[in-house]
């Protein structure tokens, strides 16, 4: 064999081997770039699951936050209706159930005082709206409802076990209340079963109103979380 012949061997040799291991080293980038494709999908899948999970949770939030925000605006309009239902039974006189008044309408159309020609507004519009029921009519109160007696009760043991004292101005409503449970009841046994009270309201006269929602609360009110528990009457106020 001639020295040129073992040259040409040789050469064709070494490019042999370039080119296997120029294939080598192409085949080991691509598997590595399939490695980091793979790892980058993992990594967006984390990614996105926890954005996902942070995006139910400020959902969540900002449900719970609106719902606190109706509530205070019930408890807000509550009391004004609270406060209408005693005017207009001080400018009946406060002669008992016949002093107090039969429909909103009435709170609406105000009271006469005696030297004005007008009537005087006692109860806003939009006070006369329930916010947390889709009706917006709160359900009227009577004052021989035992709605009254579980008011009663939950005050009693929001503060320690002292009954409630109605006020000097309707101490003679006070015996139309009736008994109130007992005051060691489980409240765990009220658990609001949600939904909306659509029962009749009293077509009588009426000591407060309470929401026709029957959910529970985010906040308490007087230590009750239930909306249909809370009863907006001047008796205690």
């Amino acid at each position: 064999m001639t020295k040129a012949t073992c040259s040409r061997q040789t050469t064709l040799c070494r490019k042999s081997q370039g080119s296997v291991e120029r294939k080598s080293k192409s085949a080991m980038r691509i598997e590595n770039s399939n490695d980091e494709s793979g790892y980058a999908l993992v990594a967006l899948l984390v990614v996105m699951s926890l954005l996902a999970l942070f995006a139910m949770a400020a959902a969540s939030n900002v449900k719970q936050q609106a719902q606190r925000e109706r509530e205070k605006e019930a408890i807000f309009r509550g009391e004004q209706v609270a406060d209408a239902i005693r005017k207009f039974y001080q400018s009946r006189g406060m002669g008992g159930v016949n002093a107090l008044p039969t429909n909103i309408d009435q709170l609406l159309e105000g009271i006469q005082i005696p030297g004005r020609t007008k009537k005087l507004q006692i109860l806003r519009v939009a006070a006369a709206k329930d916010p947390l029921s889709r009706s917006g009519e709160w359900k009227l109160i009577a004052p021989t409802s035992q709605d009254v007696a579980t008011l009663v009760r939950n005050l009693t043991v929001y503060s320690g076990g002292v009954p409630p004292t109605p006020r000097n101005d309707f101490r003679a409503l006070a015996s139309l209340i009736p008994q109130m449970m007992n005051v060691l009841d489980d409240k765990s046994e009220h658990t609001a079963p949600g939904g909306e009270d659509d029962s009749a309201s009293s077509s009588g006269p009426f000591l407060g109103v309470t929401s026709r929602s029957q959910r529970n609360s985010v906040i308490t009110y007087y230590g009750i979380d239930r909306h249909d528990e809370w009863i907006f009457t001047p008796l205690f106020r």
